[in-house]
């Protein structure tokens, strides 16, 4: 064997880029018709699990490692979901607040019954009961949501689903500050250039300008 072929052949094996055919890029927010499209469909499909993920990613506004760490004495310490509960977000160990919805509550209520997890468990269990859901399977999750529907799996990314809930307060409300409590920023320049506020808004007061 030549000196070219023995460095050849000990080289590592070629590696596809994690990135090819994906779109990369801040992922937009789903749409409030969408979000109810989606829940209509898990709900007629009754897949329980996925409709408490679901929502509770929605109503939550956390990243999707932190999601998926969730345990169920988080939500639901007395064997019902909480109105309001506390997470520690992995990437600043930060407590963040958030709120449940009715809807949400309902679903997590639903999910446990079926599953009867214990306070200690992880919410969402993947492969091994002990063991959570992982941040992989939660995109591939999201990934099936959302073409259920017709939308572009490419488009869209767990954080479509943190913007989503904080997008709609901010467009109702103008409340910046709330979002930036909400989303858990300490910053909030972070907020505004996490939702993209300040293009959009230009752009709204443009398109209100005939020439």
């Amino acid at each position: 064997m030549s000196e070219n072929e023995s460095i050849r052949s000990n080289r590592p094996p070629h590696r596809q880029p994690w990135n090819k055919g994906k779109l990369i890029g801040a992922k937009p927010p789903l749409r409030a018709s969408h979000v109810w499209s989606i829940r209509t469909k898990l709900q007629l499909e009754k897949r329980t699990r996925d409709l408490a993920l679901f929502n509770l990613a929605i109503d939550s506004k956390l990243r999707g490692c932190d999601v998926v760490a969730v345990r169920v004495d988080d939500v639901a310490p007395n064997g019902y979901t909480l109105d309001r509960a506390t997470v520690r977000r992995k990437k600043t160990g930060h407590p963040v607040r958030f709120e449940l919805t009715e809807q949400t509550r309902q679903a997590i209520d639903d999910y446990l019954k079926k599953t009867r997890r214990k306070p200690s468990d992880f919410l969402f269990a993947g492969r091994g009961d002990s063991r959570s859901l992982t941040t992989r399977q939660y995109a591939r999750l999201l990934d099936q949501w959302v073409a259920s529907i017709g939308l572009d799996p490419l488009k869209f990314g767990t954080h479509s689903l943190r913007r989503t809930k904080a997008t709609l307060i901010y467009r109702r409300t103008g409340n910046l500050r709330a979002v930036q409590l909400l989303l858990g920023h300490t910053k909030i320049e972070s907020t505004v250039l996490y939702l993209g506020i300040e293009i959009d808004d230009a752009i709204e007061i443009a398109e209100k300008i005939d020439v």
